[in-house]
Parts: C-alpha cells; sequence; structure tokens
C-alpha cells in the first residue's frame, strides 16, 4: 500500500515563506524583523557582487542567513535571456560555488535576475543542478507550482497585507487537494526607498509564531 504524505512539517496545511533578492545591507533589519517573529525566508545573492557597496559582506553572510535559505541569483545579476550558453554555465555554476563556500550546504535554488528567463534558461539551470527558481509573476493565489522552475509567487510584499486575513481564513481541506502556500517577495531596499518598514514588520506579528502556519 502507498502512503502519501501531503503536509508540511508538524502536519501543518498552510505554509509562509518570504524571498528577497540580492543580498543588500537593508537584508540586516528585514532579517531582524523575521527572525523575532518566526518566519523564515530564501534569499538570493549575487555572490560577484558581494561585499560592493550597499551589499553585505562576505564575512557575514552565514551568520546573517542562518536559519534562512541561501540561494543563488546569478553571480553578477545578468539578463539570462541574453546570455550564450556558456555564460549560463558560468553565472549560475560560480555563484553556486561560492554561496555554497559561505553557506556551509548545496545551493539548489534560485530566483531569476530581472525575472527574465525562457525555456533554454530552464534547462540549463537544471544542468547546473537548480532545483526550483522563483518569478516575478504574482498570482495572488496560494498554491505550489506546477513546475517548480516556474514558481509564481503569491505577491510583492506591497499587497501582503492586503492578502493576509484571506491566507487565514482559507479552510481546513483534504489532503487530496494539496497544500497551501503563501509566498512573498521583494527586496528589502525597497522598505526605506518606500518608507514602509512598519508594513513588514506588522506583516511579520500578524503572521508570526501561529500554531496553524508553517
Amino acid at each position: 500500500m502507498k502512503t502519501m504524505f501531503n503536509r508540511w512539517p508538524g502536519g501543518h496545511l498552510k505554509c509562509l515563506t518570504l524571498s528577497y533578492d540580492d543580498g543588500v545591507t537593508e537584508d540586516r533589519e528585514l532579517v531582524s524583523i523575521m527572525n523575532r517573529h518566526g518566519i523564515r525566508g530564501t534569499f538570493h545573492l549575487n555572490s560577484g557582487l558581494i561585499g560592493s557597496e550597499r551589499r553585505v559582506t562576505k564575512s557575514e553572510v552565514a551568520a546573517l542567513y542562518a536559519g534562512h535559505e541561501i540561494s543563488t541569483h546569478m553571480a553578477m545579476h545578468p539578463f539570462p535571456i541574453r546570455l550564450t550558453r556558456e555564460e549560463i554555465l558560468a553565472e549560475t555554476l560560480e555563484d553556486r560555488r561560492h554561496l555554497e563556500s559561505l553557506a556551509g550546504y548545496p545551493v539548489r535554488g534560485m530566483s531569476y535576475p530581472y525575472g527574465d528567463y525562457d525555456a533554454r534558461v530552464i534547462d540549463l539551470l537544471r544542468a547546473c543542478g537548480i532545483e526550483y527558481s522563483r518569478t516575478v509573476q504574482a498570482t495572488g493565489q496560494f498554491r505550489l507550482p506546477a513546475d517548480w522552475m516556474q514558481w509564481h509567487p503569491t505577491c510583492h510584499h506591497q499587497e501582503c497585507l492586503t492578502l493576509a486575513d484571506r491566507f487565514l481564513e482559507l479552510p481546513e481541506k483534504p489532503y487530496q487537494q494539496g497544500l497551501y502556500c503563501f509566498y512573498v517577495w521583494g527586496h528589502s531596499y525597497e522598505f526605506p526607498r518606500d518608507n514602509n518598514w512598519n508594513l513588514i514588520e506588522t506583516f511579520c506579528d500578524k503572521m508570526g509564531h501561529r500554531d496553524d502556519i508553517w
């Protein structure tokens, strides 16, 4: 008999995760907010830009993102579609190699720089050992992707509070119908630019430390 376990850890049907790009210094404040509220996320870094102006440093990467996932965003943040086959492979494998040396574990995830990708890029990334990649095409939904290499997020963080109550009010449903995932993306430099750190603080306070969300 085949047994299916269609639950998040702890038996949860709902999962919340945040996904932030570029490894900028504002990640320090964002990680602090997330940690206070017990919320985890993925941070997509460009190893070729680490330590440059307004970017986190190599020496702080492991400690800063401890408890979160470090993922690739290509080494120099190029437009992937514009690259040759050799350049895509080099950008991805170089980024993985450097990030893994900092993180201390295999890097298998990615987000597309500029949200730029096509079928050729996806095939080459799979050859590089990438198992999933996030787009910037918000769905407003809480479903897992049909194709993990085209993982469309629920929303940009500007809309996260608008969708929070709808997510919390989702009913329990049989495991055959799948799991819920609230997937928020953005760039942490947007918070001081838009003067709205209070948005993510309020969201994390609302969603954090809940017994019904993994």
